[in-house]
């Protein structure tokens, strides 16, 4: 097995990866044209992330445009989602969301704007069921909307506004089509800021209702009143959701120099909380993917969130915390360091987006992407990380490992 393979050719800044129920690869991401309505840029590996492949998404004609924000989804009938927001450099606001469906493997798709015109921001796409799937964003009308497709993407209906204030921050979508979206303060492209809104809609009638929940634990923002020119990083962004293939519903945050996760086993009325990460620098930009029961795959990074840093480093973990069970079992892989720099001269590593994903692959083990931005070199793209974290059930441990990447 592969420990990592670098993909060089376009950019892909703030990537998504899944794994496809066939056993393919995807990831895409956004490239260096500013253009609002440029072509969304999509990845495909047919051979366990070894090589990648740049798939025809269409053009601007059929409506495949879109240049920021991008998310990936797929349904267990093998349709694949591509989500992407069109952002305008110039007045640093969204110009659109587009959705484009395919049922091929990539090869063909159908588009829909979903919305356009409102500033939209952070659109998020999942997958139901029965040719079910679900959008959510963010525009300035107020707070969250949300779309649904009832025929495998062929038709969305009208965008509906399911929250009046608040941040599009994460969508998951549960085995049954259980909806949850987690609403944070900070929302329309960082230029608001609610305080007090740490929310989790959840929904069992695909959208139809939504029931209004507190997120767990505790936060602190950094509000756009105490950001400065030389600190104007958001330190959170993403607050991921996953839901299990049981019906458990996890929530991952970072707060300082711990991360935590909370599993809740009643559509997220109550929760249970473990701090699973201490370290000795900031931790912060979590992300969280799950299936099987309890299972999980992390990442967060490692350094100072609101500065680039040489030292910035980043960590995946393979967690296994199904209901019945305590504690949650982590095994950590050793951290590592993309190859994502500031400026030409190769002196500060830089995320390369507001979040770094991570998925929990068919087999067990996890994949990560991570950004390739060299400018001294003229080098783009991104690299692909694999990692053999099984479960430490399987293994005959418990409690927390480390291991490293893969050779």
């Amino acid at each position: 097995m592969l420990r990592r393979v670098d993909h060089v050719g376009d950019l892909a800044y703030e990537p998504m990866v899944l794994q496809h129920p066939d056993g393919a690869l995807f990831v895409n991401g956004f490239g260096r044209d500013p253009d609002p309505d440029a072509v969304p840029q999509l990845w495909r590996s047919d051979d366990e992330g070894q090589s990648w492949q740049r798939l025809d998404v269409g053009d601007a004609a059929d409506g495949a445009t879109g240049n920021s924000d991008p998310d990936l989804a797929a349904a267990v009938d093998g349709t694949l989602y591509s989500i992407h927001l069109g952002w305008d450099s110039a007045t640093q606001r969204g110009t659109h969301i587009a959705v484009g469906a395919s049922q091929d493997l990539g090869e063909s798709w159908t588009w829909t704007r979903l919305s356009e015109g409102y500033e939209e921001d952070r659109p998020w796409v999942g997958a139901a069921p029965g040719g079910v799937a679900h959008a959510i964003w963010n525009d300035n009308r107020g707070g969250v909307r949300h779309s649904v497709t009832r025929d495998y993407g062929s038709s969305w209906s009208d965008a509906v506004q399911i929250q009046e204030v608040g941040g599009s921050s994460h969508l998951a979508v549960g085995p049954s089509g259980e909806l949850a979206v987690r609403v944070t303060p900070l929302s329309w492209g960082g230029y608001r800021f609610d305080e007090g809104v740490e929310l989790i809609l959840v929904s069992t009638d695909e959208g139809a209702t939504w029931m209004q929940r507190e997120a767990p634990g505790t936060r602190v923002w950094i509000a756009d009143a105490d950001r400065t020119p030389q600190t104007d990083l958001i330190d959170r962004w993403a607050e991921p959701l996953a839901w299990d293939d049981a019906g458990g519903l996890y929530s991952l945050w970072s707060e300082g120099r711990s991360v935590w996760l909370a599993r809740s086993g009643d559509l997220g009325a109550s929760w249970q909380s473990e701090k699973i990460v201490e370290g000795k620098r900031d931790l912060f930009y979590p992300y969280l993917d799950a299936g099987g029961e309890g299972e999980l795959a992390a990442l967060w990074l490692l350094g100072r969130s609101e500065l680039a840093t040489e030292e910035l480093q980043i960590q995946v973990a393979r967690i296994d915390w199904p209901a019945g069970t305590e504690p949650p079992e982590v095994r950590t892989a050793e951290p590592f360091e993309g190859d994502t720099w500031q400026g030409a001269e190769k002196q500060q590593r830089t995320v390369g987006g507001d979040y770094l994903p991570v998925a929990l692959l068919n087999d067990g083990s996890l994949g990560a992407v991570t950004p390739i931005i060299d400018p001294a070199q003229e080098r783009f793209g991104f690299t692909y990380w694999h990692f053999g974290l099984a479960s430490s059930r399987e293994s005959g441990s418990v409690g927390s490992e480390s291991s490293g990447p893969e050779d």
